[in-house]
């Protein structure tokens, strides 16, 4: 004859419990959440300085073009000129092109990078600039040679 305790020993719970898995599942959420927020903190610090290269890197181009011709490209040549001599400059002087051919035009938000010569923040030299992830010019996260 068996004893009502070890009666009770039979019914030992099986599975969890509804509480048990939305516990683990909230858990799991707060780790996800946390992990793509880190990421995209890490995307977004990767765009800026992807772009702060690019606008750094156009220094040495436009000193070697100013060199050869003289000055830096107009506004109106933009950063065109570092590609193919515009109309107005001797294509016999310089090696074309200053840059890769594939040089990026656009910057990591897909807005053109802005070039101006003479510059509105470097009146003795060219302003050349992202929009940054806003999009829109003269705005704190513009990332430009100034």
């Amino acid at each position: 004859m068996q004893s009502k305790h070890s009666h009770n020993h039979r019914h030992h719970r099986e599975g969890f419990t509804l509480v048990e898995v939305m516990l683990v599942l909230f858990i799991l959420t707060v780790m996800a959440s946390i992990g793509v927020g880190a990421m995209m903190s890490y995307r977004a610090q990767a765009l800026k300085r992807e772009a702060t290269i690019f606008v750094r890197s156009m220094k040495t181009p436009l000193e070697l073009y100013a060199n050869d011709h003289g000055h830096v490209p107009t506004t109106a040549q933009g950063l065109d000129a570092l590609l193919t001599p515009a109309d107005d400059v001797d294509p016999s002087k310089g090696t074309w092109p200053y840059i890769d051919k594939n040089a990026v035009k656009t910057d990591p938000w897909g807005q053109p990078y802005q070039y101006l010569c003479p510059g509105q923040r470097n009146s003795n030299s060219y302003d050349i600039w992202s929009l940054g992830p806003d999009g829109v010019s003269d705005s704190a996260d513009d990332i430009g040679n100034w």
